[in-house]
């Protein structure tokens, strides 16, 4: 839509020299020809190059404003669905605290994905594998019911090393990791590097009315390998592993126990080419599963 509209000012802009007082040669055309237009001629083609740019400026709009509702719609499964003003309250907490990466429409989105499990009567466990410094955990914890349990497994440290099934993407960011040039939200220190991740986890938790132990919610720490053990039904699991094993071994042992219209909501899909790897390796040929191709990725249980 950009050409269109430059074409239009570009008319209109050659049109304006050639009038009295502009500085092209007279006798020039917008295209560039000659033809001894007079001067009420070229007001007469100004007027109308002046039209076609207007037209053309509202047609962008309105691709603009498509644009944005494809996209907002794309993201969000449930977008009629209201966020209490509370959960509202800890969005904006948590993405001011630098709490998370997700921008603010993603963690409204997780946050209506957990109340229609609610409203659904879905059963399950929520999940979260991957919280960084927890804010989509706790995001999440805010807007589910108070008998729904939660686990939240992470490392809370730093990240494990990718495998010969990751990609050079995730090659590069890992060695930036290690050598310390990594930086966390708004350029505060990394959460790997952090010293007592697990401790400033725990108490953002409570710091926004979602103290673990009172509202069911476990922080599981370890190698998902070690920890991601699964042995009831899941309605929700919020999976941010970044590379191929993690996200793999997530894969494996929590798709199972997914309930019907149970969901994983997958963060790196589109991110980390290991990620992405995994997700397509293990759902190629699997019935029971549908992939919506949001601005992140679903996988919705049939």
């Amino acid at each position: 839509m950009a050409q269109p509209i430059d074409r239009a000012r570009r008319a209109v802009g050659a049109v304006r020299r050639r009038l009295p007082g502009g500085t092209a040669t007279s006798g020039r055309s917008a295209d560039g020809s000659t033809d001894g237009a007079t001067e009420a001629e070229l007001r007469t083609r100004l007027r109308a190059a002046r039209r076609r740019l207007a037209k053309q400026q509202a047609r962008s709009e309105r691709l603009r404003e498509e644009l944005v509702a494809t996209r907002d719609s794309l993201r969000d499964p449930f977008p009629e669905l209201e966020v209490p003003d509370r959960v509202e309250q800890v969005i904006a907490s948590v993405r001011a605290q630098g709490l998370s990466y997700l921008k603010a429409p993603d963690l409204r989105m997780l946050a209506r994905v957990v109340a229609e499990s609610d409203l659904s009567g879905r059963e399950g466990a929520v999940l979260e594998c991957g919280t960084a410094r927890g804010g989509s955990a706790i995001v999440m914890a805010a807007a589910k019911g108070p008998t729904r349990p939660m686990r939240v497994y992470d490392v809370f440290g730093m990240i494990p090393p990718p495998s010969e099934r990751d990609g050079e993407d995730v090659a590069r960011r890992y060695a930036a990791i290690q050598s310390g040039a990594a930086r966390g939200t708004g350029g505060e220190t990394y959460y790997g590097y952090r010293d007592d991740l697990l401790g400033e986890v725990t108490r953002s938790f409570v710091e926004h009315g979602v103290a673990p132990e009172e509202h069911r919610v476990e922080l599981v720490q370890g190698l998902f390998e070690d920890t991601v053990q699964v042995d009831g039904p899941v309605a929700l699991a919020h999976l941010d592993g970044d590379w191929y094993e993690s996200t793999m071994v997530c894969l494996e042992r929590i798709s199972p126990h997914l309930v019907p219209g149970g969901r994983l909501v997958i963060d790196d899909y589109y991110f980390w080419s290991g990620c992405r790897t995994a997700v397509d390796e293990y759902f190629a040929g699997r019935e029971g599963y549908r992939l919506e191709r949001r601005a992140r990725l679903h996988v919705v249980r049939l």
